[in-house]
């Protein structure tokens, strides 16, 4: 379909919660393709519809290194219905050109949503492997969530921010995460 512009984080859209999608319908089909052809292009890992400026709670995962095969995942409407665990680990995204922080995360997820077909499934990603993280943050930008307000430092994250020109850090948005550093003090 369509190579888009991803919207850089300071954007204000960034921030809103995503509407539910109603149907999967063409004009859902086509975004699906248009987030693939936008993630591929920009060498990403996941792409969530409000990156792209559609407020849908739609995303997209391929979590395939370079020598495997391509492993297209939709999430449309997606809930995590259980998690567990907890690990840090150094994020980036698409709308933080160049800019990685560390950030504390569930270990396991299990997300419940719908293809690109219309169809139920339910996905368990476990281990803290790249797929649990990654639907994590892509369900945050569905909700108006940056990666960043998980951050396991946030003056490190301050200073990431500042040397790739970004907007800085809001200490409202930060995430108490203090259920999950339990987790890892155990």
């Amino acid at each position: 379909m369509a190579i888009k512009k991803v919207l850089n984080y300071g954007t204000e859209s960034l921030r809103e919660p995503s509407k539910e999608v109603h149907k999967v319908s063409k004009k859902i089909t086509d975004l699906v393709r248009d987030l693939f052809d936008t993630m591929y292009a920009q060498n990403g890992v996941g792409l969530a519809a409000p990156q792209i400026g559609v407020n849908l709670r739609v995303f997209v995962i391929d979590t395939s290194s370079n020598d495997e095969p391509l492993n297209p995942m939709v999430f449309i409407n997606p809930k995590i219905i259980k998690k567990s665990g907890a690990v840090i680990s150094n994020e980036g995204c698409l709308s933080f050109p160049q800019a990685y922080t560390d950030v504390i995360r569930y270990k396991n997820v299990m997300v419940k949503a719908l293809n690109q077909h219309g169809k139920p499934f339910v996905l368990e990603a476990t281990d803290g492997s790249l797929l649990a993280r990654a639907i994590q943050h892509e369900n945050d930008h569905l909700d108006g969530v940056l990666f960043i307000d998980h951050t396991v430092n946030r003056f490190e994250t301050e200073e990431v921010l500042k040397k790739y020109n970004l907007p800085d850090l809001d200490p409202d948005m930060l995430i108490d995460e203090s259920e999950l550093q339990k987790e890892l003090d155990n």
